[in-house]
């Protein structure tokens, strides 16, 4: 008689024990926004229960994750004025450079502090870089890219993370951090970025929307494989130490398949669009907030991430002490 295989059953404790993907709080990173002012805590109307933090409502936030054993944090910054070149990004009274100060002043060594690294929430003009007529000059760019990533790890910054997608900018940054000593600080490069719907409420919430055309010139069309794996690799040559795709929902192949092509951890961000889609579906009561949020993240880790970027982040820690996520 043929032995048919048979599905593993049993209670949940030996269901939690045989699970392939498993999930460590140590591994989320929360994105934070900061901005300029005092007494700010503003909900994000696009993104609700995601809000704007100004430099005394910030520790507040840090402690609530701290709390709930979230431990990373990427900051984004939102300054009062912009310019054509974005010198706020590098400025050393910059946003994100006092958020670092302010936070390890607050905190010491018990958070991770990631730094996004791009031009696009400091320029006039909303694009990642120095402008040649209409288009962004890539050379000109990668210079102060690396300028605000030095600034950066000056300020305090654990890790930066830089998000143009400017070709070389890893490797400009990774020069730039060891001729002043910074060696040890690595980068997590937005290796693989497509230029995608998913990231509207992410330029309301930053104010970053360029003011003219878009950006498909130099973030990825989505309907490229190959050449998602091309700009891995390249970074991977550069000096990257993490690599990420974004978005994640959409593209877990890629997630996929840069996991098995590199030996460096791979990184997936679940982005504005994704988060905004489940808190209007859970209001409309269209779908089980919970299991989509838990869902999203393990199809992340399960397509081979081991870093996991998440509005939801505090929400996964929560439910992993819950044994909803493990």
């Amino acid at each position: 008689m043929i032995q048919r295989p048979r599905r593993l059953r049993g209670n949940a404790i030996l269901r939690k024990m045989v699970r392939e993907t498993r999930v460590d709080k140590s591994s989320l990173i929360y994105p934070v926004f900061v901005r300029e002012g005092e007494n700010i805590r503003e909900e994000i109307p696009t993104m609700p229960g995601q809000y704007r933090y100004s430099m005394d409502q910030l520790p507040y936030k840090l402690e609530s994750l701290k709390k709930a054993g979230v431990e990373s944090v990427i900051f984004f910054g939102i300054p009062d004025k912009k310019d054509e070149n974005g010198s706020g990004a590098y400025a050393e009274d910059g946003i994100v450079q006092r958020a670092l100060r302010e936070s390890r002043k607050q905190f010491g060594e018990e958070l991770y502090l990631i730094t996004d690294v791009c031009m696009c929430e400091y320029t006039s003009h909303g694009h990642c870089g120095v402008l040649c007529g209409h288009d962004v000059d890539n050379d000109p760019t990668l210079m102060l890219l690396a300028k605000t990533a030095l600034s950066h790890a000056q300020a305090g910054a654990d890790m930066v993370a830089p998000s143009d997608m400017m070709d070389g900018r890893v490797l400009a940054i990774r020069n730039e951090l060891d001729m002043h000593g910074f060696t040890k600080v690595p980068i997590m490069s937005y290796a693989v970025k497509y230029a995608s719907g998913f990231y509207g409420p992410f330029r309301d919430a930053a104010g970053s929307a360029p003011s003219f055309g878009d950006r498909k010139s130099y973030q990825m069309d989505f309907h490229n494989r190959k050449e998602g794996i091309k700009e891995a690799l390249t970074d991977v040559e550069e000096g990257a130490d993490i690599l990420m795709v974004k978005p994640a929902l959409a593209y877990q192949d890629i997630i996929r398949e840069v996991a098995d092509r590199v030996e460096l951890p791979v990184a997936a961000y679940s982005v504005s669009g994704e988060y905004a889609m489940v808190k209007a579906g859970a209001k409309l009561g269209y779908v089980e907030e919970e299991r989509m949020i838990a869902e999203m993240a393990i199809g992340a880790y399960r397509a081979g991430a081991s870093v996991y970027l998440t509005y939801f982040a505090e929400e996964i820690a929560r439910l992993m002490d819950r044994g909803v996520i493990g």
